[in-house]
């Protein structure tokens, strides 16, 4: 309550501070702090609300994964999500508590990317008109990195760059902290775009594998005509799509260069398609 004292302009952060603490050293902590704030945050007071959504934040940042864990479940997003629905709170909340939950429920997109229901959440509330745009994170705010992070984080492996950011955090100077941010936010975009490529391939892979086996299958009944017309359809457009794998597998090739296990299987998938395009050309010309 005092953390949140809607009768106080500023924040409170010793209380903050205090609540954190509490927090991280009871045991129902990480579950029983979002229930709170999801209340304080529905606040019909602004000043409350945005006293909430601080110490959410600061939680964010101090309480660790089970604290994560907690703030990335449905049963609390929706809770955040009624503050912007014009069908719970959207109606009376202000526009600046609304574009605060939005700001919060984007950045965790970014520093939680691993988290499926925050991501979830947030698409849906652009799908349903709530969200018109991606809100511009203040460039000053520090927010928590992500974790857990995977193996070979960029965080982890370049070890010039953490060094750098290790710096600018520890500074007092905004120009810093603005330029830890640019920092952070440039590492992010490179990871994410890591992850990216090996999503990538290993939907491709698989997509390969799938196709292949079903060509196979159906090519068998081919030869001993024992395909019905639908089947000689699905055929046909299975063999037009392992076309199209084969120029985003040397595609994956070319971008897997520096790992030679990824390399292997890239290319092992590759002889499997090759091996199923001759056939499908060689059974059904005959």
């Amino acid at each position: 309550d005092k953390a949140t004292d809607p009768s106080i302009p500023e924040e409170n952060w010793e209380c903050i501070q205090r609540f954190c603490d509490q927090v991280n050293a009871d045991t129902e902590g990480p579950s029983l702090a979002p229930r709170l704030l999801a209340h304080k945050i529905q606040s019909p007071q602004e000043v409350e609300a945005l006293h909430a959504l601080t110490v959410l934040e600061t939680c964010v940042n101090n309480c660790g994964e089970r604290f994560h864990n907690e703030i990335a479940k449905f049963r609390f997003l929706n809770e955040l999500i009624k503050v912007l629905s014009p069908k719970y709170y959207g109606t009376w909340s202000s526009e600046k508590v609304k574009s605060r939950v939005t700001e919060v429920i984007f950045s965790w997109t970014v520093w939680f990317p691993q988290e499926v229901k925050i991501r979830d959440a947030y698409q849906m509330l652009k799908k349903q008109g709530m969200v018109k745009e991606d809100p511009k994170l203040p460039e000053d705010k520090i927010l928590p990195p992500p974790s857990p992070r995977p193996q070979n984080s960029i965080f982890d492996t370049d070890e010039e760059k953490s060094k750098l950011l290790a710096r600018l955090l520890k500074s007092n100077h905004s120009e810093d902290l603005q330029a830890a941010n640019r920092l952070i936010k440039s590492m992010i975009k490179e990871e994410h775009e890591k992850s990216a490529k090996v999503s990538r391939r290993v939907n491709t892979i698989s997509e390969v594998s799938e196709n292949v086996k079903r060509m196979d299958e159906l090519l068998e009944n081919y030869k001993i005509q024992e395909l019905s017309k639908t089947d000689q359809e699905t055929l046909q457009t299975l063999f037009q799509r392992c076309e199209k794998l084969r120029p985003l597998l040397f595609r994956l090739a070319s971008e897997t260069v520096d790992d030679d296990e990824a390399l292997a299987e890239i290319l092992q998938a590759n002889d499997k398609l090759t091996q199923a395009l001759g056939q499908y050309r060689q059974v059904v010309a005959s």
